[in-house]
């Protein structure tokens, strides 16, 4: 996901994007613990896509 992408989205759809991805993060990190999870890298490049949900949250309440 890139931030261009983002910055053109309202903040209600910004918002379920990141209510998404926070639920795929948790998952993520369960299946982490319980040794199912194939490609740990993975939990990086969502947290990357959460935090430039932020960012473009940010930009567009300002």
């Amino acid at each position: 996901m890139k931030y261009t992408d983002l910055k053109d989205k309202n903040v209600q759809e910004l918002n379920t994007l990141l209510k998404e991805k926070k639920v795929l993060l948790f998952t993520l990190k369960q299946k982490l613990k319980t040794m199912q999870l194939t490609n740990p890298n993975e939990i990086g490049e969502v947290r990357k896509d959460i935090a430039k949900i932020n960012t473009a949250i940010a930009a567009v309440k300002n």
